[in-house]
C-alpha cells in the first residue's frame, strides 16, 4: 500500500496543508457537506486510495462516506476531529466517531498536492464502551 510518492515535500505549505484538511474533515467528514467533497479530492490524477477493500476514485470515496446501515443510518459517522499533525504534503487527522454502530477511533493519513487530496491510508480501531473502560484518559 506504498504505491505512491512517500517522500515529505513542500514543507513550507506545512500550516497550510494541515487546515485545508482540518477544514475538509470538519466539513465533509463530520458535517457530511459531500458536496464540497469534489473541491478537495483531485480525481482528475486518479485519487489513490489504499484501503484494501476500496478502488481509488472520488466515486468510491463518496459512496463510502453515503453508505448506510440497514436502519438507515450512516455505517460511517464522524463526531469530532481531535487533531491534526502535518509535515509539507503529508498530514495525518485523528477523529473520533462510530463505525457501524460502534465508537470509533479513525486515523487518516492525507498526501496532499495543490491543495488537493490526491492520496489517503486510513486505520480504525473500536473504542470500548465507557462503562468496560480501564481508565477515563479515552482514546485521545
Amino acid at each position: 500500500m506504498i504505491d505512491g510518492p512517500t517522500q515529505i515535500a513542500d514543507l513550507d505549505l506545512t500550516e497550510a496543508n494541515r487546515e485545508f484538511v482540518r477544514s475538509f474533515a470538519e466539513e465533509v467528514l463530520v458535517n457530511k457537506q459531500l458536496d464540497r467533497l469534489a473541491r478537495c479530492v483531485n480525481d482528475a490524477d486518479g485519487f489513490v486510495e489504499h484501503h484494501p477493500h476500496r478502488p481509488d476514485g472520488l466515486g468510491p470515496l463518496s459512496s463510502a462516506l453515503s453508505e448506510r446501515t440497514a436502519t438507515g443510518d450512516c455505517s460511517m459517522g464522524y463526531e469530532r476531529v481531535h487533531r491534526v499533525l502535518a509535515e509539507g504534503n503529508f498530514v495525518l487527522c485523528a477523529r473520533e466517531g462510530s463505525f457501524e454502530g460502534a465508537d470509533t477511533a479513525f486515523y487518516d493519513l492525507f498526501r496532499v498536492a495543490s491543495n488537493h487530496i490526491v492520496e489517503h491510508w486510513g486505520s480504525i480501531e473500536a473504542i470500548p464502551p465507557r462503562s468496560e473502560r480501564k481508565n477515563d484518559d479515552g482514546k485521545f
